[in-house]
């Protein structure tokens, strides 16, 4: 019982240490386009959006990633850290607002362009409201 619960721990603790996976594959895929805005939610915080374009000049689909970002502050110094999964903004058939989509059912075609959006529930204090370094990591492609 011991021997299960320390392996338990061993491999846990292994595989929440590698962080986010970066790929070559991920120079094919240019960003551009960034839009920052920000919402109230229904409990009173604030969420901070971050819509840009991922164009895939590769020749794989994107069919899930992350974002590796870093938030600074006004002296250039890193003071929040996030890896968030990507969402693609899909036009809402109904008309309105647009819809969120996971990229396994709106992949990123090779030589395609699409939107998509970070959701940041909770950034520092500290921060200088300029955009964030960001690198696309944990790519899933097909």
């Amino acid at each position: 019982m011991v021997a299960a619960v320390a392996a338990i721990l061993y491999f846990g603790r292994q595989k929440a240490s590698t962080g986010p996976q970066a790929n070559e594959y991920a120079q094919q895929l240019k960003l551009s386009d960034i839009k920052l805005s920000a919402a109230e939610n229904y409990v009173g915080g604030t969420v901070t959006y971050l819509d840009f374009n991922i164009t895939n000049d590769g020749d794989k689909a994107l069919v899930g990633a992350d974002v590796y970002a870093e938030f600074k502050n006004t002296l250039g110094q890193v003071v929040q850290k996030e890896t968030l999964p990507l969402h693609v903004l899909a036009e809402n058939q109904l008309a309105g607002y647009p819809d969120l989509v996971d990229m396994s059912r709106a992949p990123i075609l090779p030589h395609q362009r699409k939107t998509v959006r970070l959701t940041v529930e909770h950034i520092s204090a500290d921060w200088d409201q300029s955009y964030p370094q960001m690198e696309l990591v944990n790519l899933k492609l097909r």
